[in-house]
């Protein structure tokens, strides 16, 4: 290996750990009245320790992704093109030997010795160095743009994982609970204070929760497999469960993100770059209508004269050449300007497509952040606790008898919808989060807040017996 590709993937290490965003400390939010989140709680180790988590993932994905790694030596390979395009030309060494001599009154010529070199017309290496290094800008911003893809990958697959966690956490819970509720109904049946259909019903409900608890169970392999895909880990690794997911909320104003958005964003710079490139194609494409020059030296090399006492015997002859090329044939030239304008403005067409399409995403993203925020403030400051409630109210008229099990059922089965649609919501909001820096292609400061449920009045396995169904 030569020496300056030894250090090829040192600088690749550098250049992706230096982008990955550092862990952000939580701190009171200055606009939280003005957004109606006043109750959230500041971050606790359980929202840093996934953070950590996730930034461990990063720099796996980071490191070990083949693909990244390849965009990575595809823009390298650009960045050699630059010093091969500002050059000249080699220049060209004749040698000819004369089979039969020339005879001459100096002496026989046997043989020529020429060198020469081309010059191209003013402007053309400068602009032939300007492209190669418009197409490594092209390919850097196109690495850049894909490593922010399976960033945007790795954090949506964490926390889908997360809501998963979760989600089985506290469907397990709501297992526990119907299955006390199913042992005392089945209890008040045998002492005929309950009908029969009570106990059926509770076991229907029990069943169907069992069921849905084993199917998010079993959604763990795959959640798993496609977090391993996307840190390049094998199918069969293993991924502890994330302890929590944080509340992230944007440090940025709309404005500020669309102004980073068309600013800064990889893959709209790339087709910039792509469209500066195809400018100077044309330009360069011009400079085919002026000739190109070749100097050239020659020296015959002469024998000395076979007649004695000849003034300058066996002096070589010293022979200096100009060359021009006639650039004639102007039809093909001005085909190649067209060509090269038509290129150009496909990729002005391009970049416009791609901004217009990013704008679409982002405020598609931006509802479906500020949606799940709204669900997050709703859920968790309103019709959770008023669930909650009911459930606390319902298990203390079922306990004392004066409610029936169907009650409490329908008690536990709101408070179970409303959680897991929260839990859901505080998933999206961090996916949409992920979503908004991969279209604008960086890292979005957030502040970052606790997600924990305020504290109920009970619990749902305060009090229950501990069953083995």
């Amino acid at each position: 290996m030569k020496e300056p590709e030894r250090h090829y993937p040192r600088l690749f290490a550098v250049l992706l750990l230096a982008v990955l965003c550092p862990l952000l400390l939580a701190a009171p939010s200055p606009r939280a009245k003005q957004t109606g989140m006043e109750t959230l709680r500041p971050a606790s180790d359980l929202e840093h320790e996934t953070l950590e988590m996730l930034s461990e993932y990063l720099s796996m994905a980071a490191l070990n992704n083949p693909e990244l790694k390849a965009a990575f030596y595809r823009w390298k390979a650009e960045l050699e093109k630059i010093p091969q395009a500002g050059v000249l030309p080699d220049p060209r060494f004749t040698f000819a030997y004369f089979v039969r001599n020339v005879e001459t009154r100096v002496g026989p010529q046997q043989a020529r010795v020429a060198l020469f070199q081309a010059f191209p017309w003013f402007g053309v290496l400068a602009l032939k160095e300007n492209i190669a290094t418009l197409e490594a800008d092209a390919a850097k911003a196109q690495y850049d743009a894909l490593k922010f893809k399976i960033f945007y990958n790795v954090k949506n697959a964490f926390y889908e994982y997360a809501y998963l966690a979760e989600a089985v956490h506290a469907t397990a819970q709501d297992v526990e609970l119907l299955r006390y509720v199913e042992n005392v109904a089945i209890a008040r049946y045998a002492a005929g204070l309950a009908p029969y259909a009570d106990v059926l019903k509770t076991q229907v409900r029990l069943g169907r929760v069992e069921d849905r608890l084993r199917s998010l169970q079993d959604l763990r392999g795959p959640l798993v497999a496609r977090l391993a895909a996307a840190v390049n880990e094998p199918p069969d690794a293993s991924f502890p469960w994330p302890p929590a997911v944080p509340v992230m909320r944007l440090s940025m104003t709309d404005e500020e993100l669309f102004g980073r958005l068309t600013e800064g964003n990889p893959r709209i710079e790339g087709y910039r770059h792509l469209e500066a490139r195809e400018k100077a194609s044309v330009d360069l494409a011009r400079k085919q209508f002026y000739p190109e020059f070749t100097f050239g030296i020659e020296d015959i090399v002469t024998g000395h004269a076979r007649v004695p006492n000849v003034p300058d015997s066996g002096k070589d002859a010293v022979v200096a050449s100009v060359t021009i090329n006639i650039p004639l044939w102007r039809e093909r030239r001005n085909a190649a300007v067209r060509e090269s304008r038509a290129r150009m403005a496909s990729a002005s067409r391009n970049t416009e497509s791609l901004e217009r399409t990013l704008i679409s995403e982002m405020e598609l993203a931006l509802y479906k952040y500020r949606d799940a925020q709204r669900k997050l403030e709703l859920y968790r400051n309103t019709l959770i606790p008023k669930a909650r409630e009911t459930l606390e109210v319902m298990l203390e008229a079922f306990q004392a008898g004066t409610r029936t099990s169907l009650d409490l059922i329908d008690a536990e089965q709101t408070l179970l919808e409303f959680e897991l649609t929260y839990l859901r919501a505080l998933a999206d909001q961090a996916q949409r989060v992920a979503e908004l820096e991969w279209i604008i292609g960086g890292e979005i400061p957030c502040e970052i807040h606790g997600a924990v449920l305020p504290e109920a009045g009970f619990s749902r396995n305060e009090g229950f017996p501990q069953t083995n169904q």
